[in-house]
């Protein structure tokens, strides 16, 4: 079932009326489109914020209707308070289901991989999402990639990834995902206890024999 937004075409601009939009729950937004041209709207901030909830976020194609027109749109920037993290701006872009669209998803590791069980290392995040290519209809919410045969110092990269149907990836095969770090040990300049040891044994002897020596003198 699609997702449908409810908008209207937006009459009045400035900086006051954009706030006023704001502080009713409401954003001013601008759907681009090709042949059609731009349009500023109006939509509802929770509308957006619902969306952004969902697993596929930004990439979550849904319907826009205004003025009796309905359109498949995607979100294409969110402006946001730097100070506040408000959501001050949404554009949004046109989409036609039938022509092949870019992307980018997320990565999602699947298992846990022996270098990590057995020979203590960690995983290491190199790149979390790669750019596709696909229709509006095959986009993926993430793609998965099984972790678990790699031991330490292995990765994964781009190449070595099998794309869904349908789905081509545009990101570099050479790009690495993960990797199966080795932990790193702390190099401290700090002499070994048993030397340690060794050098605070040494004083007491040193002490003992001047001390010998001043009794000898005294005999």
């Amino acid at each position: 079932m699609s997702l449908i937004i409810k908008s209207e075409k937006r009459e009045i601009f400035g900086k006051n009326a954009s706030r006023r939009l704001r502080k009713e729950g409401r954003l001013p937004a601008v759907l681009y489109g090709e042949n059609e041209g731009n349009v500023h709207l109006i939509l509802g901030k929770k509308d957006i914020f619902n969306i952004l909830k969902l697993e596929t976020k930004e990439n979550t194609i849904f319907k826009i209707v205004f003025n009796s027109e309905e359109r498949d749109v995607m979100i294409k920037e969110l402006q946001i308070d730097p100070t506040t993290d408000e959501l001050l701006h949404v554009d949004l872009v046109q989409i036609a289901m039938d022509r092949a669209i870019r992307v980018s998803v997320p990565i999602v590791p699947m298992g846990e991989a022996i270098g990590v069980k057995a020979e203590g290392g960690f995983v290491d995040f190199i790149t979390r999402e790669v750019e596709i290519e696909c229709l509006p209809k095959d986009i993926p919410e993430h793609i998965t990639i099984d972790i678990s045969p790699l031991h330490l110092n292995q990765s994964i990269k781009v190449g070595d990834v099998a794309p869904p149907q349908g789905v081509k990836f545009i990101s570099d095969p050479s790009v690495v995902l993960l990797l199966i770090e080795v932990p790193h040990k702390e190099e401290a300049e700090v002499k070994p206890p048993e030397e340690v040891v060794v050098a605070e044994a040494k004083e007491p002897e040193v002490i003992k024999k001047e001390r010998a020596e001043k009794e000898e003198e005294k005999e």
